[in-house]
């Protein structure tokens, strides 16, 4: 029986979103010779496997080991900052999702950039992701 995989992100690390990503990249794009944008579309596809140390439908654990900072760091601050940035590129971005989120966020009920990403974790069947 093949043993089950098990990743370790480091969330003392996390300090930010492009902490994140840095972070991110360690753990899954070693020996890549490009690293993963700051994107939760590209988290989604690095997560499908296929480059990096993921090979698809593989079962994975991934251990968030200090999730907790990783959390207060891409927490509600974090997350209206990044909102406030799609605001301000119309032309890349559709402005009426980020608006809501940001309403969501600033009445209290929205979900942090932390939230999402573990969203996108879990999208992911065979991945079983841990926080500690």
């Amino acid at each position: 029986m093949p043993r089950e995989r098990v990743i370790e992100i480091d969330g003392s690390r996390v300090h930010g979103i492009p902490s994140l990503y840095a972070e991110l990249n360690r753990v899954f794009m070693p020996g890549e010779s490009w690293a993963l944008g700051e994107s939760l579309d590209a988290l989604d596809d690095l997560l499908y496997g296929g480059f990096g140390v993921l090979d698809g439908s593989e079962p994975v654990r991934v251990r968030w080991r200090d999730a907790a900072t990783a959390r207060t760091a891409l927490g509600i601050e974090t997350t209206k900052a990044y909102l406030r940035q799609k605001l301000a590129r119309p032309e890349v971005y559709a402005t009426a999702p980020a608006q809501r989120a940001l309403h969501e966020l600033e009445a209290g009920r929205g979900e942090t950039y932390f939230d999402l990403v573990v969203r996108v974790f879990r999208d992911h069947a065979n991945i079983e992701l841990i926080l500690e």
